[in-house]
């Protein structure tokens, strides 16, 4: 590794370079050097990549933690340090904004035959990043309560509030309902979820205008506030953390929180096996009738840099189709829900993969989006506590993001 992977790496450096061919990747030549997060997935599929190496093809990653402060120093060299960067929806803007890594769609054709089109990552039309993994949040239920009450499972939010009440006159649970919407970037998440599934846009086409400040951001948070009247009092401290521990200790009979957080629910050797033994996943409810999950998914994946030989990014795109082949993902489903072809959900997966499956939104993959949200966190608690207006929260919104855009240069 060269003197810039060696200051800032904190995490695994392997090399496979020189070594007899573990698999046929069907790679001439080439270098292969992935910067990847460090946690269990994403270390499989590294170590997959590495079965592609040869006399011809030297495979090498860093998985480190430290990789999205990584990313942009390491690709803007010419040759990039990198040839593959493993990135999420929030980490690959920077690296368009900079021009680091290239369009993927002439090897797409040449080499992407197993991939579906919900893994293809389209930037302006153009195929930028191949996501392979993915998480959000869905609604967990108690399926013994649903059916004490005669409830069908709620599809909607506004059956969802409707089950509610009649869970609340029922009055098994402390509370019919938890939602993550502490203060800050929780908030901030449940009014992207809420929004996004009014299937309108956040921003003004091909501008970075806002566009929230409408009858749709209206109703997403007139929904917001309708839900808090069957939530704990405190309910703007309760974020996923508590509110997986307020379903999972039998507190709450519906909840919305990350398909990530289903193992401890489900284990029926966890701290609370009567509530696994009863506990649903389905997808969250959609809103406005538009059919669409009101969750916006976080997809983790790779792009190819620019900076690096045509050869080298041929022989890394090919290096990554082998690392998460379908048989890969058939082989490991339990360590993530995939969006490989051919995966099948495993339990705790089938809520998020149903978000998939009926259109759940991607969470927005552009450069001034963390500006929205950040602006979001920070005006929407007014609002939620019953201190000013849906019109009032939105305008202050368009405010603060429109000055923090302006002063970052997305707008004029």
């Amino acid at each position: 590794m060269t003197k810039l992977a060696t200051r800032f790496a904190t995490g695994v450096v392997f090399a496979a370079s020189a070594m007899p061919a573990l698999a046929d990747c069907g790679i001439e030549a080439g270098s292969v050097r992935i910067l990847s997060n460090d946690f269990d997935a994403l270390r499989l599929i590294n170590e997959r990549a590495t079965e592609c190496a040869t006399d011809s093809v030297s495979v090498t990653f860093n998985q480190t933690q430290e990789h999205k402060s990584l990313q942009v120093p390491a690709l803007s060299i010419d040759p990039a340090e990198y040839t593959v960067a493993v990135i999420a929806n929030n980490s690959l803007p920077p690296l368009l904004n900079d021009g680091l890594v290239r369009p993927l769609d002439d090897l797409v054709e040449k080499y992407g035959q197993n991939l579906t089109e919900q893994q293809l990552i389209r930037i302006d039309g153009k195929v930028m990043a191949i996501a392979f993994m993915v998480n959000g949040q869905h609604l967990f239920y108690r399926k013994d309560l649903l059916e004490e009450a005669g409830l069908e499972v709620p599809t909607t939010y506004e059956e969802l509030l409707e089950a509610a009440a009649v869970l609340e006159e029922l009055g098994k649970t402390d509370y019919p309902y938890a939602a993550s919407v502490q203060a800050g970037w929780e908030l901030a998440e449940e009014f992207v979820n809420m929004y996004s599934a009014t299937g309108a846009d956040f921003f003004a086409p091909g501008s970075a205008e806002v566009a929230i400040n409408n009858e749709n951001g209206v109703a997403a948070l007139e929904m917001m506030k309708a839900l808090t009247e069957y939530q704990s009092p405190d309910y703007m401290s309760v974020g996923s953390s508590e509110a997986s521990k307020m379903f999972r200790s039998g507190e709450v009979a519906m909840t919305v929180i990350w398909a990530s957080q289903a193992g401890p629910v489900l284990d029926p050797e966890g701290d609370n096996p009567e509530i696994a033994a009863v506990a649903g996943l389905a997808a969250a409810p959609s809103f406005q009738g538009n059919g669409i999950p009101a969750a916006t998914l976080f997809w983790d994946g790779f792009a190819i840099s620019k900076n690096i030989s045509d050869e080298d990014a041929e022989a890394s795109f090919q290096a990554m189709m082998h690392a998460t082949a379908p048989e890969f993902a058939e082989e490991n489903s339990y360590i993530a829900a995939w969006l490989i072809k051919g995966y099948e959900p495993t339990p705790g997966a089938v809520g998020i993969m149903a978000d998939v499956a009926q259109g759940a939104r991607g969470y927005p993959t552009l450069p001034f989006m963390d500006l929205l949200h950040s602006a979001l966190g920070s005006e929407l608690a007014d609002f939620m506590q019953g201190n000013e207006s849906a019109e009032q929260a939105l305008a202050d919104i368009e405010a603060a993001y429109s000055a923090a855009a302006t002063e970052r240069g997305f707008l004029n």
